[in-house]
């Protein structure tokens, strides 16, 4: 690693840059950040400040880690106008997500336009699941019609632990049965079974499945409901 940091609050009052260098030195800024390509000239500008690269011309790809791949992508893929167009179109199935996501996607291309762009997405592990596992008790024509079912996410995080968790204890990925635990802000468990995702917590979006560090997990909808009407203002 030789430099990483990000972008937080952006389009928000009181935005945050950082940057963190391999010689351990951290900038942080406070300031407007209005959009995700204002982000990105950031970045930018602090890469060649910080001599983390003398020239553009050193960056030869993007990656770009997207939340919710829904149906349409299985796995990774080269992002180009066909792809570009696809991401837009399933922005709504995680809004606070793919939305600035695809935005950050558009900066990267318009500023680096040179430079290959790849979309990894958290849902493309869990395509793996059976139907039994991925459809809702609910009518079939809500999955037909509008795509409503399990997706899961963190795959990204759960391809890489399962081979190295396998190969830590002499197990052969392609016939092991594992727990993968990811655990964070968000948090999974996903069920791993000859290496391929067999079932896992998170569902239609991030927010469902294990009490996790800013999120309740599972929550009886109508739990809710009842705490609306007993506590008037609660929406």
């Amino acid at each position: 690693m030789i430099a990483k940091g990000g972008a937080e609050r952006v389009g928000m009052p009181n935005s945050i840059f950082k940057i963190k260098l391999a010689n351990g030195n951290e900038y942080i800024k406070n300031m407007s950040i209005p959009t995700q390509k204002d982000a990105v000239k950031l970045l930018i500008e602090c890469l060649k400040k910080y001599q983390v690269v003398e020239n553009l011309s050193e960056i030869k790809g993007v990656g770009h880690r997207i939340v919710n791949g829904c149906e349409v992508f299985s796995s990774s893929v080269v992002i180009d106008n066909h792809n570009l167009h696809k991401l837009e179109r399933i922005a709504q199935f995680a809004p606070l997500h793919n939305g600035p996501e695809t935005e950050g996607v558009k900066a990267f291309m318009s500023i680096l336009p040179n430079v290959r762009q790849v979309a990894v997405f958290d849902t493309a592990y869990h395509h793996t699941l059976d139907a039994v596992h991925y459809l809702y008790s609910i009518p079939y024509k809500y999955y037909k019609d509008y795509a409503v079912r399990k997706y899961g996410a963190h795959g990204t995080s759960v391809r890489y632990i399962a081979p190295r968790a396998a190969k830590m204890m002499h197990k052969n990925i392609n016939i092991a049965r594992l727990i993968v635990c990811h655990l964070g802000s968000g948090s999974s468990i996903t069920a791993v079974k000859n290496g391929k995702s067999y079932d896992t917590s998170m569902g239609f979006s991030p927010l469902v499945g294990v009490t996790m560090g800013t999120r309740s997990g599972d929550f009886d909808p109508s739990a809710l409901q009842y705490l609306m009407h007993k506590r008037k203002g609660v929406s």
